[in-house]
């Protein structure tokens, strides 16, 4: 009887027959669905105030037209906000999903400034992509005429595809070179498939490859291509692989079984999540389930390490960050989800060292307080002596964040310019690099940073290669 009446409930009053097929079902719950989306999505942008000053756009790297667009969603006007989206951000329905709105566009919108709660602009972002894909309105990329330059794209994480998709629908021959299985770089294996489905990513890496770009995966520049190699095929040439180089602990017993990094451990999680076989999952290495599991960091990396842990079963799930919850680096929203999910944060402390010996069965933590500002002005984490104490522990991410790999030296180009950081030296404006004809974007030039970052570096190094080229292609014909 309680079934029945909640099936009602579920159906808004429609009258469902007991015996339906499962497609049948399926299609209801659809159509619920959507009804109730574009009940929500209308109402959520007819809040937008269409501020004289619209925070919300300034405070979005990519400077989308988030009120104009919100208007056309309050107005029912669907494919018109699409296209309004679509023309400023390459990928907005990943942006809807993993965006930290509430350090961007939410976060600036003058209706949480006022305390009335901020529009769900990432929500609404993701729900007019998402039907934008479904109607099919989402267009096939098509060239109006095709180029015979060629440009080589190295790295096919978000700032590599946002550029191959502008440079392929100008007619520009595009090839990206990537060291992994499948297109995508973090969004990829990197973010869980509960923020990021994968099925979206493989949608636009399919749409990519449709419409004419040149995947050229499992290929590790300067192993089984050299970087002067991919110069010489390509009339221009991207550099976008990321950074990938985590971050080391150094600490007694740091060597142990069981001390993991992050990116090792959330690669393994979404290989699995694709059906793969990953044998240090399937030993136990760098599977959570049952262990008592300690996240090292306070950054978005952590975040999804924690929630992570907590879905494969851990038996319990603890982040250790060095600063207190005001000032730790990572989305407010992300420690909320993660709280509201099991997870417990140990404020103000930091790994002193593990115990255990071969395999890790503790972590030795010290107590921190907050001192005097940083360079950054950011205070400045001191030890409390004599607060120390063992947090027991089977498994321990690290995500102390990461940084890049040394470029000139595994690709024996010791005359491409890095910073003293190890990032590449590139112009902020057009992304040119000390070598005539290379071009850098992403966190490879700015370090980790946000996807919406990457994809407006890859666009913008997109239009300034286009400019080479036709620069170039006008000498050649004089």
């Amino acid at each position: 009887m309680a079934t029945q009446k909640m099936l009602k409930f579920v159906t808004v009053g429609k009258e469902m027959p007991e015996k339906r097929d499962a497609s049948s079902r399926a299609q209801d719950f659809h159509e619920i669905y959507r009804e109730y989306a574009d009940r929500k999505a209308a109402e959520q942008s007819s809040r937008c105030s269409q501020c004289g000053v619209p925070y919300c756009q300034s405070h979005c790297p990519l400077h989308n037209n988030i009120p104009d667009w919100l208007k056309l969603t309050a107005e029912g006007r669907l494919q018109e906000a699409y296209e309004l989206s679509q023309a400023t951000n390459t990928f907005p329905e990943i942006c809807g999903r993993i965006c930290p709105q509430d350090r961007l566009c939410e976060g600036n919108c003058v209706i949480e400034q006022s305390g009335h709660g901020t529009v769900t602009i990432g929500s609404v972002e993701k729900y007019i992509t998402d039907t934008a894909w479904e109607e099919g309105w989402v267009k096939p990329i098509r060239p109006h005429r095709e180029r015979p330059e060629s440009v080589g794209i190295i790295g096919a994480g978000p700032g590599g595809l946002a550029a191959a998709d502008m440079l392929r629908r100008q007619g520009v021959q595009v090839t990206v070179y990537d060291r992994y299985d499948r297109a995508g770089g973090l969004m990829t294996y990197g973010i869980p498939g509960f923020k990021l489905e994968k099925d979206v990513v493989e949608r636009r890496n399919a749409q990519l490859a449709e419409g004419g770009v040149t995947f050229v995966l499992n290929c590790s520049v300067g192993e089984d291509i050299t970087f002067d190699a991919i110069r010489g095929q390509h009339d221009a040439v991207l550099i976008a692989t990321g950074v990938y180089k985590a971050r080391d602990i150094e600490a007694p017993g740091v060597g142990a079984r069981g001390i993991v990094k992050a990116v090792d451990y959330l690669t393994a999680s979404n290989r699995k999540g694709f059906g793969d076989e990953v044998a240090a999952f399937d030993s136990g290495e760098l599977d959570a389930s049952g262990k008592r599991v300690v996240v090292i960091g306070g950054g978005d990396t952590a975040m999804d390490c924690v929630r992570t842990a907590i879905r494969q079963g851990a038996l319990s799930v603890k982040c250790l960050y060095r600063r207190d919850r005001a000032n730790m680096p990572g989305s407010q929203r992300e420690v909320a989800n993660a709280e509201e999910e099991g997870v417990e944060f140990v404020w103000l402390s930091a790994p002193k060292g593990f115990t255990g010996g071969v395999d890790v069965d503790g972590v030795m933590v010290q107590r921190m307080r907050l001192g005097a500002p940083d360079a950054t002005g950011r205070q400045s984490p001191e030890i409390i002596e004599g607060a120390d104490y063992l947090e027991p522990a089977d498994l321990v991410v690290q995500a102390l964040g990461f940084e890049p790999e040394a470029l000139p030296t595994l690709w024996g180009v010791p005359e491409l310019k890095v910073t003293r950081w190890g990032t590449i030296k590139a112009d902020f404006r057009t992304h040119e690099t000390s070598l005539p004809g290379v071009y850098a974007a992403g966190d490879i030039v700015r370090g980790a940073s946000l996807v919406v970052w990457a994809i407006r570096d890859g666009r913008e190094a997109a239009e300034a290669i286009l400019g080479y080229l036709n620069q170039t292609g006008a000498v050649a014909a004089e």
